[in-house]
């Protein structure tokens, strides 16, 4: 679960966007049709970085917004 919050902050949300451009620049590197299949790949941690996403926080139970995943796992303050 921490590894799920860290991916939910901004600084996750960087690091799966400059994962994503590395993937994609792998698949460019490769060519042909691997390289394609290996490029649209990349797009999904940099399209979930960009705008804010992460598809496994639904399968334990927690919103995919990241900005609503932060502000489910910090406590209030009342």
């Amino acid at each position: 679960m921490k590894f799920l919050s860290f991916m939910s902050t901004p600084t996750g949300r960087v690091i799966r966007g400059i994962m994503g451009i590395a993937i994609i620049a792998i698949g460019f590197a490769i060519g042909g049709t691997a390289g394609w299949i290996v490029s649209t790949f990349g797009l999904l941690p940099l399209l979930t970085g960009i705008f804010g996403l992460c598809p496994i926080n639904p399968l334990v139970g927690r919103p995919i917004r990241c900005d609503e995943a932060c502000r489910a796992a910090t406590p209030s303050r009342s």
